[in-house]
């Protein structure tokens, strides 16, 4: 029979790295999906000019926000794709 420690002993600075990967991933992966989807609707000629160009700002945006994040917490963009065993990694794999 295993013992287990009445108390964890948690270094908060792995706590919190670990928290922000967790976070930052699905933050990547919501994304990732709306990159999709902006991209979908723009081939499709769904939306007007005006409209393309602000979601490709703000798309711009939330990377270059995600970069900063990233950095904060000391992750590469391979950090954030989780490893689901025989379901293979989260994230697809990007060409950048």
């Amino acid at each position: 029979m295993t013992h287990v420690p009445e108390r964890l002993e948690l270094d908060p600075d792995s706590v919190g790295r670990g928290l922000g990967r967790l976070v930052l991933t699905l933050v990547e992966l919501i994304r990732q999906l709306m990159e999709r989807q902006a991209l979908r609707r723009v081939e499709s000629g769904d939306l007007p000019e005006e409209k393309v160009e602000e979601l490709g700002l703000g798309l711009m945006k939330l990377e270059q926000a995600m970069t900063e994040l990233r950095e904060h917490f000391g992750l590469r963009p391979e950090d954030l794709n989780i490893d689901l065993g025989p379901l293979g990694n989260l994230l697809p794999e990007q060409e950048r």
